[in-house]
This record gives C-alpha cells, sequence and structure tokens, in this order.
C-alpha cells in the first residue's frame, strides 16, 4: 500500500482529482510541477519535481527537511535542531530529518506564466502518518473540522492592500548577500494621494493588467482590482470561499503576484508599511461569516427585522473581540505590522464592533434576512499566515457561542470607545498569547510555544539593530 492509502490520507475527491491531474500532465506535456508547503509564515516552500518523478510521489509523498519548520523571517534557523529533540523536544525533529510533503490533488493548477510547469500544495507529515503539529495548514484543517462537526461551513472573502513598484536594482551583487539581503530599489508607479481615481488606476494599469491575466488564468477568483490611497498602493478583491479555499487562494495569490511582477520587471510586496516616502499602510480585510452544511443558511443573519445579528451572530463576534488581543500575532504577526495601528487612520486600535464603520476592528455588514450579513475584520495585514488568521477567527468566534458572549453596544465613534486596546508591538501580541489560556487548549500547548519562540527570535534580531532613529537621536547629541 502506498503512504496515502496506509494511512487514509485522501478524501473520494482527492483520490478523483489525482486521476484528473495526471491527465493533465499529460494532455500539455507538463515538464515540472512544483510541490510546496505554507511555512509558519505563510510562505510556500518546496521542491521542484520533473513531473513523471511528481506524479509518482503523489502517493508516497515527497521528503523534506524538518528544518524548515525551524526558521524566523529572516530564513535563520532559530532552534537548535541537532541537540537531542531538535529544540521541539521532538526526537522526530533531531539532526534535520525528513518529513514527508503529500500532495493535495484538488489544489492542482497549470502556472500560466512558467513555461510546461505545474503546482500542487502539500500537507506535511511524519513518517507514521501524523500530521506535523507546526504545520500551519494542518491547524486550520482541524479548526475546520471542529466547525464542520458542529454542521457549519466557514465562508470568507478577501481584500487584501499591497504595493507594485517599478524594479530599478534587484541588488543582485554579492555583497548585497545576506539573512535578510538587501532589499531592491524601486520607483513608483503613480505619486500622490488619492482613492480610487480614474488617472490614477490608468497609471498603474500596465503592470495590473499583466496580474490580472494571470490571477485569472490561474483559477483565482478575482473580483475586483482598486487602486488604494497611497502612492503605488493596489487593492484586490476575491469571491467567497469556503473552507480551504481562501485561504489557499491568499497564499497562492501573494506567491503569485510577487513572481509574475518580477518577471516583468516591477517589484510586488505585502509588507504592511514600507520604509520609502510617502508610502501608506496597507490591510487585509478579512470577510466572514459561517453557513449551514445541510441549508446553506447564513447562521449571522438575523430574521429579526430590528435586528442586526442572529443571536449566534452576535456570540461569535463577541468571541472575536473577547480574544482579540491574543489573536493579534496571528492576524499581525510581524514587527512592522503595528505601525499600521494608528487613531483616526481606517485601521483599528482596540478591540471593538460597528455597525458599517471603517474605524472599528469588526466592521458588521448586512441585516435582517439579508443572506451577504458578515463580519468584516479589519485587524489583519496582508503579511499575515491565512491559515492561522482563520483558524484563530473560528476558534475565537465559536468560544463566544459556547460561552454566550455579548459583544455590547455599536461604536460609533471608534477612537473614542473605551474598550481593550489592541497590542501596540509584536512583542506585546506575543505576551498575550503566550498568557492566554485559550488558545493553549484550542491550538495545543505544543503549538503555540514553538510560535512565541520563532516571533521572540524575530523580535530579538530587531532588537539588536542600531535604528536610523537611534543614531539621529543620539549620535551628535552625546
Amino acid at each position: 500500500m502506498s503512504f496515502v492509502e496506509r494511512h487514509g490520507l485522501w478524501s473520494r475527491e482527492q483520490k478523483e482529482s489525482a486521476g484528473s491531474l495526471r491527465k493533465i500532465v499529460e494532455a500539455q506535456k507538463l515538464e515540472v510541477i512544483r510541490l510546496s508547503f505554507p511555512d509558519q509564515h505563510g510562505i510556500l516552500r518546496g521542491k521542484t519535481l520533473v513531473a513523471s518523478e511528481a506524479l509518482a510521489s503523489l502517493e508516497s509523498g515527497c521528503s523534506i527537511t524538518t528544518t524548515m519548520f525551524a526558521k524566523d523571517t529572516s530564513h535563520r534557523t532559530v532552534f537548535p535542531v541537532f541537540t537531542s529533540g531538535g529544540g521541539f523536544g521532538m526526537r522526530e525533529m533531531e539532526g534535520a530529518a525528513d518529513v514527508l510533503m503529500v500532495a493535495d490533488p484538488t489544489s492542482f493548477r497549470v502556472l500560466p506564466w512558467a513555461s510546461a510547469t505545474g503546482w500542487l500544495l502539500c500537507d506535511v507529515y511524519f513518517a507514521d502518518g501524523r500530521p506535523v503539529p507546526f504545520a500551519t495548514r494542518n491547524l486550520y484543517k482541524s479548526a475546520l473540522a471542529k466547525l464542520e462537526a458542529r454542521g457549519y461551513d466557514f465562508v470568507a472573502g478577501l481584500e487584501v492592500e499591497c504595493h507594485i513598484f517599478k524594479l530599478e536594482d534587484a541588488r543582485m551583487s554579492p555583497e548585497d548577500a545576506g539573512q535578510p539581503g538587501q532589499p531592491p530599489a524601486v520607483s513608483l508607479l503613480s505619486h500622490c494621494y488619492q482613492y480610487l481615481t480614474e488617472q490614477r488606476y490608468d497609471q498603474m494599469e500596465p503592470a495590473l493588467e499583466i496580474v490580472r491575466r494571470d490571477i485569472v488564468a490561474l483559477g483565482l477568483p478575482l473580483r475586483s482590482i482598486e487602486v488604494e490611497f497611497g502612492p503605488s498602493q493596489c487593492e484586490f478583491t476575491f469571491k467567497p470561499g469556503k473552507g480551504l479555499e481562501p485561504a489557499d487562494t491568499m497564499v497562492l495569490f501573494r506567491s503569485a503576484v510577487k513572481q509574475i511582477c518580477h518577471r516583468h520587471g516591477y517589484h510586488a510586496t505585502f509588507m504592511c508599511r514600507p520604509r520609502l516616502p510617502n508610502v501608506f499602510a496597507s490591510g487585509w480585510h478579512l470577510h466572514q461569516s459561517l453557513v449551514a452544511r445541510g441549508s446553506g443558511e447564513n447562521a449571522f443573519m438575523s430574521k429579526d427585522n430590528g435586528g442586526l445579528l442572529s443571536a449566534f451572530g452576535r456570540h461569535y463576534l463577541a468571541g472575536l473581540l473577547e480574544h482579540a488581543r491574543a489573536s493579534t500575532v496571528f492576524t499581525t504577526p510581524t514587527i512592522n505590522g503595528y505601525k499600521r495601528y494608528r487613531s483616526y487612520s481606517l485601521a483599528p486600535d482596540r478591540a471593538i464592533w460597528g455597525r458599517d464603520n471603517r474605524g472599528v476592528m469588526i466592521r458588521v455588514l448586512g441585516g435582517a434576512n439579508d443572506p451577504a450579513t458578515r463580519l468584516e475584520n479589519r485587524i489583519g495585514e496582508p503579511a499575515a499566515n491565512p491559515y492561522l488568521y482563520m483558524a484563530s477567527q473560528i476558534l475565537s468566534g465559536l468560544d463566544g457561542v459556547d460561552r454566550e458572549l455579548d459583544p455590547g453596544p455599536s461604536a460609533d465613534t471608534p477612537y473614542e470607545t473605551k474598550a481593550k486596546p489592541l497590542p501596540k508591538t509584536l512583542g506585546e501580541a506575543v505576551s498575550a498569547l503566550k498568557d492566554d489560556p485559550f488558545f493553549r487548549e484550542a491550538l495545543g500547548a505544543e503549538f503555540v510555544d514553538y510560535y512565541v519562540h520563532i516571533k521572540n527570535a524575530e523580535i530579538e534580531r530587531f532588537q539588536a539593530e542600531v535604528s536610523d532613529w537611534e543614531h539621529r537621536e543620539y549620535f551628535e547629541m552625546f
């Protein structure tokens, strides 16, 4: 029996998709297939196999080193992998040993920007068939399973902001290499602060059209392309999807945009607030609702003409607010992302909700008998790992339902309403997660300790650097 058969890893749909993708590989004469998994940061890592080897590995898995789970955002290994337990307290993680990437055949796509190339998302398992507990796609699937056991599907729509610049200098000299290397030099595609103007869109259209064409060809559910407030800033929105689909869409979208742009002389970044003059911070707004698996009815929709949300929806909303501080490390996982939380800035700074108000953390949209009723969480940054972002929402919301929490009244003055402040730094967010007993139980202490360790390594590197601000402030003064 194959590895997949032995451990019962594929559903009927996945088995059928495996047969279909084999036919596509043969019919389109694909030469290579990229096998990738989303790491702890939501970055795709993996291997490229020649097509015949990739097909042979579908049910047997493809090996990859466990050190992929030990890296921070600079790609430094921050666990002592050559010690007993590898720094994880697990024999399987010792010595940079191997784990197996097992393809999800339902994720198969042909890349429109790379010749004769296929792409597959993978889940990661130990040799005995156990899911690797640090693989975030596995964690998200576990959260979805808890939801499905209650008879619901998670539905999410994406609004993702980013910057696209003209690439002037990729900084590819050997002296520019490092961990991390020197960032590229760029110029703007448009300047000044304009929002949704035709002139701005037309200036950026040559680059945006290249991206649009390949994203649509990839089969992602693109809905709109918009120009945002800041110079060279844009937003992509996607149709709502169920379950794994929106998280997979986000991972491939980010990777695709960066690849497509680089091939055409542009640089795309999902960094929240680039250190460039006059640029504006980018966010990722997550629209979410739950629907009944049998009837497809929106569980957040109120049937009371005077109601905005159902009782279920209000409890779920309250759960998001209750766990907002601890979950911020998942919605905003970078040091840079916290520079977006500013008062009167279209970004939240405290855990509150409001009806159709863009200053709150949770914007409630819809109303009585409106099947499009949903919660728009405006807290996230576009660099967030979508599997952790969405899992944190489901788990928090269900806790609100179980405890019948009350979200309180709508905040009509979001920057004046008294409420729990969101963390102001990544360090504060990491501490909130570490001290939160709910997520230690919901995600497992093993994962929480692991994630805290990686984020603390990132913070320590940042604190060890002398910033331009410090040099200007003190070098001449003292």
